[in-house]
């Protein structure tokens, strides 16, 4: 059985003051059946960490380079993450392919060196509305998931969210046979690539837009494992609505 997981990223929001909402959702959830995992700002990594200690709440990156070291001034490496107490990180997000100009190749050898640092790599796929309109979704995600994914990827070390990038921070949903339909469709392809044991045993997330009101009827879509939430996460309140709904499922 797949463990369900509650993903939470910050994006670039939080300062030390947000560290607060980390204390309230340790208090809402000190037992759960589902993993929860919050990917705070890195200058907020390893007080976040500190912070969950103790709780059953993991703590991620929000990305990380390729390389264990050099002269990448700015950026941080797998290995650093893992030291400042993160057990995952979020790759390919839509906001990194866009906005830093990642391609399929770049996530793919991020993926690579999170894994081999031990941390878990949640690798984003999504179309645009463009691409959505164009009835070209399965064929966008279809390469997102084949360049994207390295071949060492297992149940353990790799997570997949599917995050239309049209529905991130819109308000707007796909509809749940939609989404269905795209859930299936990676399940289905990784389980070609790597066989039907680890194709399985691959949690799928679904992100864009999810709110405690209508994370209910998402859960309920098939393959959907979980969510990755923006802006909702910010806030344990709202996070945990979101939170109980999985766990309910």
């Amino acid at each position: 059985m797949r463990r369900k997981l509650a993903a939470g990223n910050w994006k670039m929001n939080g300062t030390s003051a947000a560290l607060g909402e980390l204390d309230k959702l340790c208090t809402a959830h000190p037992s759960s059946p589902v993993d929860i995992l919050i990917c705070p700002p890195a200058t907020l990594l390893h007080r976040a960490a500190t912070a969950v200690e103790g709780s059953e709440i993991a703590v991620g990156g929000q990305d990380c380079h390729e390389a264990t070291s050099g002269a990448h001034t700015g950026d941080l490496s797998a290995e650093m993450l893992r030291d400042a107490g993160a057990s995952s990180v979020i790759l390919g997000h839509s906001e990194r392919r866009e906005d830093h100009g990642e391609q399929n190749d770049d996530i793919r050898a991020k993926a690579r060196a999170a894994m081999d640092a031990g941390l878990k790599a949640i690798i984003c796929v999504g179309e645009s509305l463009e691409q959505r309109e164009a009835a070209n979704t399965l064929d966008i995600i279809g390469g997102q998931l084949s360049g994207s994914i390295p071949d060492q990827s297992t149940g353990e070390n790799l997570i997949v969210a599917y995050e239309p990038i049209w529905a991130i921070g819109t308000g707007k949903v796909p509809t749940l046979e939609e989404i269905g339909e795209v859930h299936d469709f990676i399940r289905a392809r990784l389980e070609r690539r790597f066989g039907e044991g680890v194709g399985r045993s691959v949690r799928l997330l679904y992100g864009g837009s999810v709110k405690p009101g209508n994370a209910t009827e998402i859960f309920g879509v098939s393959n959907v494992d979980g969510a990755l939430v923006g802006g909702a996460s910010l806030k344990a309140d709202d996070f945990s609505g979101i939170i109980r709904a999985l766990e309910n499922a």
